[in-house]
């Protein structure tokens, strides 16, 4: 029995205990006793147990309520069987449904193993560099993550080892980022489980995964649970990069995804097989699949070329031909949707795209490639295109459900590569985007913009979000604060300072009247508001910010906590710009010398603070230190 059927279990039968004894009186009168002071007391704790049993009966059904929600969202969200209950991982038998890509058939083998019904929609798994280290995690259990490009073979090598370690585990994959917290709910509950979770970055911040929720998972004695992860290697550098600025909120938002991410065990799967894997492949080429890819191991990895990623990519590439031959159609309008499709995940929009959402933006592309010069398809063509399996294998637009469609990732991550660090996407497409998407998905598409530099961006990102936060969860929820936050941040990049402060400062006043002054979203809106006391030249203001922010986290989080480093560090900038210079350089060299002790000599954080020091002594004239 999972903990929350333990739970349930034992509130009825303290609703049960209590409604026997609270049948006192009538017992006592059936076996006719009539002593007055028994009878009394048996009438007056009737009454009490009355009023109690009431209270615990309403905590039961609270329960039972609560567990048939869960239980819905679970049936609704998650993968299931045809029953609604929750597979063991060995009745996944079909690693397509958990985020594997597919593979080519072509109409010979297709002819080949008729008899033997269609041939496996993937390949013979040829294994890994990683295999037997992934294993003995998957066996020792906790957090285990594999980053790689897009087609690299992440999803496939995860798939493989948690079949051949963890057979009679409870799986637990949600499909989309509102079935979050209940898999979390549920992985918490059950002694043995895998959570899955393909392509993380999709569930990751606040409503999704978080270090609390991976805690509440992993946390405890009695279990093995895994949450068994995959995430693309750009994604990754987007959420750990480090903090574009050096404001509070960007400093706190990085910490929330790195320390998420630093609770697993990270394992990098390379897209180019090595030599030892092309050796196993070779071994395995009776599968024509893998005896093709083998041709083509000197430009793509194995698992990229089975995927069809070039050959997906040369049909978006040649799709944008204009379209004048009757006989051999082209689909540039088809094109169009992909690109608006790319650079809107780009952008840092994580959820299913809606295809309203492509329609209203994709015109911009194809006037940039020519318009009605390409005799662009209709639309319904267009979509029809899209969304169909190319080359027997994956679709360039993949649906999810009538509304929405998933980009092949193998192309986001094509383009990403192939682009320059100032080619962004387009304002207009931004601005649509912004106009038309949820809460979510609008933050991390303004919180985009704002690392890199598109500040009126951002600021109108951050002003629809805080919006609709204020009417939808009210003017005090911290999620609301933090937009609120975001928002006075931009202001300050974009020098309205003065704007900025007033912001930092009714943030910071609600902050310390509904959470507490030593809460930390009141210390990171206190340090936000000395940076731009900074910034507006009041540095013994800001002196006096950043040392009540430092004493607080020395004595709650110690003093070596990355925020409490943080904070010092803040401090010796602003006691260098005070003209204190020998102070600042004592400030930055203590850590300098914790990051080095406690984080390693190559972490950015490290980096940081040395270089902050190597500007302090230069300012300091000793030049050759």
């Amino acid at each position: 029995m999972g903990a929350g059927g333990w739970r349930e279990s034992r509130l009825l039968l303290i609703v049960a205990g209590l409604a026997v004894l609270a049948t006192a009186p009538a017992l006592l009168a059936t076996f006719k006793v009539t002593n007055q002071w028994a009878v009394g007391v048996a009438v007056g704790g009737a009454a009490v147990l009355v009023a109690v049993a009431a209270v615990w009966q309403e905590r039961y059904k609270r329960a039972v309520q609560q567990r048939d929600e869960r239980a819905l969202k679970i049936e609704n969200g998650c993968l299931v069987l045809p029953n609604g209950r929750l597979p063991k991982v060995a009745q996944a038998a079909d690693p397509l449904r958990l985020g594997v890509h597919p593979a080519p058939i072509s109409v010979v083998d297709q002819a080949e193993h008729a008899a033997d019904g269609a041939m496996e929609r993937v390949p013979v798994y040829v294994p890994r560099d990683i295999d037997e280290e992934l294993r003995e995690r998957l066996a020792r259990g906790g957090f285990v993550l594999l980053v790689g490009d897009s087609t690299a073979g992440k999803s496939r090598a995860a798939y493989e080892a948690m079949i051949a370690t963890l057979p009679d585990h409870v799986l637990i994959a949600p499909q989309d980022r509102t079935a979050v917290p209940a898999a979390l709910a549920q992985a918490a509950d059950e002694r043995r489980c895998v959570l899955w979770l393909s392509d993380l970055e999709q569930y990751l911040g606040a409503g999704g995964v978080t270090r609390t929720g991976i805690a509440r998972v992993l946390g405890g004695a009695g279990h093995h649970r895994v949450i068994l992860a995959s995430l693309r290697a750009a994604e990754q550098a987007r959420l750990t990069g480090g903090p574009s600025t050096q404001d509070e909120a960007g400093r706190v938002a990085y910490n929330e995804a790195r320390e998420a991410l630093e609770q697993a065990h990270q394992l990098r799967v390379r897209r180019v097989f090595s030599a030892a894997e092309q050796e196993r492949a070779r071994a395995r080429d009776w599968d024509p699949r893998i005896a093709d890819a083998l041709h083509h191991t000197d430009t793509y990895g194995i698992a990229e070329y089975i995927a069809a990623g070039p050959d997906l990519l040369r049909d978006w590439e040649d799709a944008w031909s204009p379209n004048t031959d009757p006989a051999a159609p082209t689909h540039p309008r088809a094109a169009a949707l992909i690109a608006a499709a790319v650079d809107i995940r780009r952008a840092g929009h994580t959820a299913p795209l809606p295809r309203r959402l492509l329609e209203a933006t994709h015109e911009h592309y194809l006037t940039q490639r020519g318009g009605t010069r390409l005799q662009p398809e209709p639309l319904e063509t267009a979509w029809a295109w899209a969304t169909r399996p190319q080359r027997a294998t994956t679709a360039l637009l993949q649906p999810e459900g009538d509304a929405h469609v998933q980009v092949f990732d193998y192309l986001t991550d094509t383009v990403q590569r192939q682009s320059s660090s100032d080619e962004h996407v387009p304002t207009y497409v931004i601005e649509t985007v912004l106009a038309d998407c949820d809460v979510e998905d609008a933050d991390n598409v303004a919180a985009t913009a704002y690392s890199q530099g598109r500040y009126q961006l951002a600021e109108s990102g951050w002003r629809v979000i805080l919006g609709t936060r204020e009417t939808t969860l009210g003017p005090e929820h911290p999620d609301t604060l933090a937009s609120r936050g975001n928002l006075a941040l931009t202001l300050g990049a974009l020098g309205r300072l003065e704007e900025a402060e007033a912001e930092h400062r009714a943030v910071l006043d609600i902050c310390t009247r509904v959470l507490g002054p030593e809460h930390p979203d009141t210390l990171a809106s206190r340090g936000n508001l000395a940076l731009t006391l900074t910034n507006l030249g009041r540095l013994e203001e800001a002196e006096a910010e950043h040392r009540a922010v430092l004493d607080i986290r020395s004595r709650v989080l110690g003093p070596e906590h990355p925020d409490t480093l943080a904070s010092r560090n803040n401090l010796a900038l602003t006691l260098t710009n005070l003209g204190r210079l020998e102070e600042a350089e004592a400030e930055h060299r203590a850590v300098t010398d914790i990051c080095t002790r406690v984080l390693g000599p190559e972490h950015p954080d490290t980096l940081t603070s040395r270089d902050n020091l190597a500007i302090a002594l230069g300012a300091l004239g000793r030049l050759d230190e």
